[in-house]
């Protein structure tokens, strides 16, 4: 016997219009905060005199957390997923809270950091129901395209 987890995430099947496009609006939203993030990164080099590009890998996966789970805290949405008009939303259909955007980030560079995660991530973001990756369904959030206001 299998349980599910209960959600009030909008369902695909009554309300598809949430999830729409969402797999090709992840990647772009991706593209556009790796774009952001090595600016960041490269401008943070220069400050430090390039110190900080000696030690370019850590800096960059340090200004990635702390980008994306701050922006994902503030808004429930890096930049790049409002770009997109996306937004993550928790297992309770609400916006994600500080802790689950550090949870759900953590979860995220966990996954990017070994290929067979990402690939399998990657996958499920591609075919699931709810286009949500591993590091979605460890909170049980998903990228919804953001509701009208």
């Amino acid at each position: 016997m299998s349980r599910i987890m209960p959600t009030t995430l909008p369902d695909p099947d009554y309300d598809a219009a949430f999830y729409e496009g969402v797999p090709a609006k992840r990647l772009f939203a991706w593209l556009v905060d790796v774009v952001i993030v090595t600016a960041i990164t490269f401008v943070l080099g220069l400050l430090t005199l390039t110190a900080l590009w000696w030690i370019w890998p850590l800096a960059f996966i340090m200004t990635n957390f702390l980008y994306r789970a701050g922006t994902i805290a503030y808004g429930s949405a890096t930049w790049g997923m409002r770009l997109m008009n996306l937004e993550l939303r928790g297992a309770t259909g609400a916006r994600l809270s500080g802790g689950e955007a550090v949870v759900h980030t953590l979860g995220y560079m966990v996954a990017t950091g070994f290929v067979i995660l990402q690939v399998i991530s990657i996958l499920m973001m591609a075919f699931g129901a709810r286009h949500q990756g591993l590091h979605d369904l460890l909170i049980g959030s998903a990228a919804i395209n953001r509701p009208g206001r």
